[in-house]
């Protein structure tokens, strides 16, 4: 069975900077996305679509098609007391914020002055170059169930 739009698509795999970093990976068999539901990169995507169970591939993927290219408007300095009075706020830690528009965004603590806090709200992986190391595990039809959710199921169906 191909690859295509509404299967549900099993991997193993290695992701990798172009410095030959492991950034993440999955090798047990456990990773599964729906095809064509924006759960997974476009460039990983794309690259997927057409192919088959046992099919091995490295796929480079730039940002464009990844996690987009850095924003230098996504990252300010707000006033530390935006934060709660006791928190420890250290560089690295990721907090919950609300854009201009509403959305929830994740942002990331880039610097911790006296009176002011640097936040990041790019992708920690925004700017990089992805390289993939891939194995397709399984493909089957999706559920309606899953269909209708946008999402993958584990056995036994899901508990929203």
């Amino acid at each position: 069975m191909q690859i295509e739009q509404n299967k549900v698509v099993t991997l193993n795999y290695t992701l990798k900077d172009n410095d030959g970093n492991v950034i993440d990976q999955s090798t047990d068999g456990s990773f599964a996305y729906l095809h064509g539901a924006n759960n997974i990169i476009p460039g990983l995507e794309n690259a997927l679509t057409g192919k088959t169970v046992g099919e091995k591939m490295d796929v480079a993927v730039e940002p464009a098609d990844g996690y987009g290219e850095r924003d230098a408007e996504k990252t300010q300095a707000v006033p530390r007391n935006m934060f709660p009075e006791d928190a420890e706020i250290e560089t690295g830690m990721q907090f919950h914020a609300q854009s201009p528009t509403g959305e929830t965004l994740v942002v990331t603590v880039v610097k911790v002055e006296d009176e002011t806090v640097t936040v990041d709200g790019n992708h920690p992986l925004a700017g990089v170059a992805l390289n993939f190391d891939v194995e397709i595990m399984d493909v089957r039809d999706a559920s309606e169930e899953e269909l209708q959710h946008g999402h993958v199921h584990g056995a036994g169906g899901h508990d929203h």
